[in-house]
């Protein structure tokens, strides 16, 4: 907390606790007394007592309490709906809960001593609930809170009867209204003359606040013996880590039509004023996207209206986004929020949760008092993911979109994966695959996919496949995400020493696969299918909203090739576990229904399968789905990949699709190829993005980590460092550098770092050298040649 004077002005909201330009954070801790996972809790959810629990509010608890002696732990389990932030003593500790739904709510299980003194303390917490208007990923069951000590010490601090609270009048919601699918939350109009101040320091004059409102006891999962009845949040321990936050400024101030006004603002320590009666506008650039809390502190300036608007880029008159770093005749649209000031001195202002921007742009309409502007700058988050791996090449090209592929893939990773973090963040299942994958080869941190799979798992419907989209307040159902959570399961069996949590999914990937099985007909393909069928975003005129055709009025080769696909993964992970029975089936079922598609579909003139038995129509997706299932056969794959890539006269893959597009280049022999196809990639840098898009412009979103799909492939199949058993016990590494002279590559494995480290010489000879760790062993194969590795260094020369 920044001290100015005695009159003490709390840093409230701000998701992170400053000190001398530093970031002080909670630990969590694994530390929970057994009974607080086997028997209900003796502290209750604790709400307000004048409301139903089902409205917009943003609440206020508090406790004052002793501490007789210095505290080396203090741990406490803490949750919310929809959310909370936790201080001691006016610093801020964490926030959450991470999203679940409500039949698996999470708590966070923090060490709160260091936060703690002696004598008087008081805890404090903020709590939200945006309603109807909340973010479509936030599940809810009604307004509360709940705080339990862990041992006797702690649990003077439980939520009971003594706590206090009261609501926040200062917020009010700003719908966001885009003409875009847009569900992640609403703005925030803050009126700081109806917020109180210093609530949370322990001398503060509580008495005019209610007592809380008791709910039910906290109710953990393992704690239902009798009845069967169900709480209205059943807890879980938290399974992934705290966001990461840290302090963050604006690159550059781009605009403003006020003097005076220049980057020298933007580095903290020297104010602005605004003159009374005055509007001024200030467009600030971060440089690149980021997810981030933005931090306002001001003073003066009663009743000044201050508006922050937040956008991926700006655009022109036509609506267009042209380069992203162009901002000439561009306008920002954008969510936004409002601060309404009282005239206080160093006011600070942060919102409830994180803001997506390159831009903001600040518009200040002042009245009677000037208002001075101290300091704009933001607390970036996100899961914390740290970038292990590294990829470098001859080409710098493939380093600048390693670069901005890795900062993609961050920006859509929170406590869930998302697709995109600015209009959406969902946990999609098709791009929750990708992202998966260069998130824990990258990382090596795999507990965010774990989690991904057990969310999707948890979302499955009663005949028989999940959900597209999850945790989500809304169902959505697109049955192939169904199969790619199957994929899913299967990637992180390969990667992931974690057979018990593998096997545990395995009921319902029958589930899904058995769906499927229903959709066949006399044709030996799948016959006309329900819901939403999207494959992907493709500009073709016979594909609509993302689906092929043939579905409402013939068959698709492509829902039923995806089929097959999902089929043989299920059959090979099967296989090990047991159901030889199962795995047998389903493996001839894939073989079937491939014959079937090669048989009504393969246009002989073409030589390609087409889209549907009528072969009318043709795409890319169907002819890679045709490779990776062997529904073509081996012999003609390079053949049909060949027609595949130059795309001639067919529908193309997006930025999506080229994942498969890519596995399917590698299936056919023809993964050389693969840095000469990175096109998409260099436009889109071209054009200015500091992130990889949704799509090829016209897009929506800025940033999409389906797209990021590259960073995995610079090092599964460039550096060609593959698993070769389940749970990564083996590795197999078989380099595909195409045109690159050199490639040198790392990525972390639970027993330490795999190194490549090649070079091209003429003739195609190929020496450098490869280091395991130690207890891992493989093979490196390259033109034919296969040489056994071990761990430490094996030195190539072939």
């Amino acid at each position: 907390m920044i001290r100015y004077s005695r009159r003490l002005m709390i840093l409230i909201f701000c998701s992170c606790f400053i000190r001398s330009g530093s970031l002080v954070f909670a630990q969590m801790t694994n530390t929970i007394h057994p009974d607080l996972v086997n028997k209900v809790w003796s502290a209750r959810w604790i709400t307000s007592p004048d409301i139903t629990g089902r409205e917009y509010g943003v609440y206020l608890f508090r406790k004052t309490f002793v501490v007789d002696s210095s505290a080396t732990r203090f741990i406490v389990h803490v949750s919310a709906d929809n959310r909370y932030k936790l201080f001691v003593n006016e610093r801020y500790v964490c926030n959450g809960p991470a999203r679940g739904d409500l039949l698996k709510w999470y708590f966070e299980s923090v060490d709160i001593a260091p936060y703690l003194k002696k004598g008087k303390n008081c805890i404090t917490a903020v709590v939200w609930n945006f309603s109807d208007l909340r973010p479509l990923a936030q599940v809810s069951g009604i307004t509360g809170f709940i705080l339990q000590g862990n041992g006797e010490t702690e649990r003077v601090i439980n939520t009971d009867s003594s706590w206090r609270v009261t609501r926040d009048l200062s917020y009010a919601p700003l719908p966001v209204n885009l003409n875009q699918y847009y569900v992640t939350g609403p703005g925030e109009r803050f009126d700081c003359a109806r917020h109180p101040w210093n609530w949370m320091q322990s001398e503060y004059d509580d008495a005019r606040w209610s007592r809380v409102k008791k709910l039910e006891h906290g109710t953990p999962v393992l704690s239902f013996r009798e009845w069967g009845g169900v709480s209205e949040h059943v807890l879980y321990t938290r399974e992934i880590p705290l966001m990461e936050e840290h302090t963050q400024r604006f690159s550059s101030i781009r605009r403003a039509d006020l003097a005076g006004i220049t980057d020298q603002f933007l580095e903290g320590g020297r104010s602005v004023t605004i003159p009374a009666h005055t509007t001024a506008t200030i467009l600030f650039d971060q440089s690149h996207l980021t997810n981030a809390y933005p931090v306002l502190k001001f003073s003066g300036g009663k009743n000044s209206e201050l508006s922050l608007t937040y956008a991926e880029s700006l655009v022109d008159e036509k609506g267009e986004k042209g380069n992203r770093n162009d901002i000439d005749r561009k306008h920002i649209i954008g969510n936004k929020d409002i601060i309404i000031a009282d005239g206080g001195d160093y006011r600070t202002f942060s919102t409830l949760w994180w803001r997506t921007f390159r831009y903001v742009e600040m518009t200040v309409e002042t009245h009677d008092e000037p208002l001075s502007l101290q300091e704009f700058s933001s607390v970036f988050t996100g899961y914390p993911f740290v970038e292990r791996a590294t990829f470098a090449c001859d080409d710098s090209l493939l380093s600048r979109i390693w670069n901005v592929g890795w900062r993609t893939q961050r920006l859509c990773a929170g406590e869930t994966y998302f697709d995109c973090p600015y209009y959406e963040q969902l946990q999609y299942v098709g791009d929750t695959r990708i992202q998966a994958l260069v998130s824990s080869y990258v990382s090596g941190d795999t507990r965010l996919m774990r989690s991904a799979i057990a969310s999707i798992h948890d979302s499955r419907l009663p005949f028989g496949i999940t959900q597209s989209r999850y945790p989500s307040a809304q169902t959505q159902i697109i049955p192939p995400f169904s199969l790619l959570w199957t994929a899913m399961v299967h990637d992180y069996w390969m990667i992931d020493d974690d057979a018990n949590f593998v096997r545990s999914n395995i009921p319902c990937i029958m589930d899904v696969l058995n769906w499927y099985e229903s959709k066949i007909d006399s044709t030996g393909m799948c016959g006309r299918m329900e819901w939403w069928n999207f494959i992907d975003w493709v500009r073709d005129e016979k594909w609509e909203q993302g689906t092929p055709p043939g579905l409402h009025t013939s068959h698709s080769s492509i829902i039923t090739l995806q089929y097959a696909y999902a089929l043989q993964k299920a059959a090979d992970l099967l296989r090990t576990f047991g159901f030889k029975e199962e795995s047998s089936r389903y493996a001839r079922l894939a073989a079937s229904i491939s014959t079937a598609v090669y048989r009504n579909c393969y246009d002989v003139q073409r030589g390609l399968i087409a889209d549907t038995p009528e072969k009318e129509s043709f795409s890319q997706h169907a002819n890679v789905l045709a490779i990776l299932t062997s529904a073509i056969p081996k012999a003609a794959q390079a053949r049909v990949m060949e027609q595949v890539v130059k795309g001639k006269g067919m529908a193309q893959s997006s930025l999506y699709f080229r994942y498969y597009l890519t596995e399917a280049l590698a299936k056919s022999g023809l993964a050389d190829r693969y840095a000469d196809m990175l096109d998409p990639w260099t436009q889109m840098l071209e054009r200015g993005l500091t992130t990889f898009a949704e799509e090829p412009d016209p897009t929506r979103s800025d940033c999409h980590a389906w797209s990021a799909s590259p960073v995995y492939y610079f090092l599964s199949l460039v550096c060609g460092v593959q698993p070769a058993a389940p749970g990564f016990k083996s590795v197999r590494i078989e380099p595909h550098p195409g045109r690159l002279k050199w490639i040198n590559g790392s990525m972390p494995h639970r027993l330490g770092m795999i190194r490549v480290a090649l070079k091209k010489e003429k003739g195609n000879h190929l020496s450098g050298e490869v280091i395991l760790p130690e207890h891992l062993t493989g093979t490196f194969v390259w033109n034919g040649h296969t040489i056994t590795l071990r761990g430490g260094t094996t030195r190539i020369s072939i």
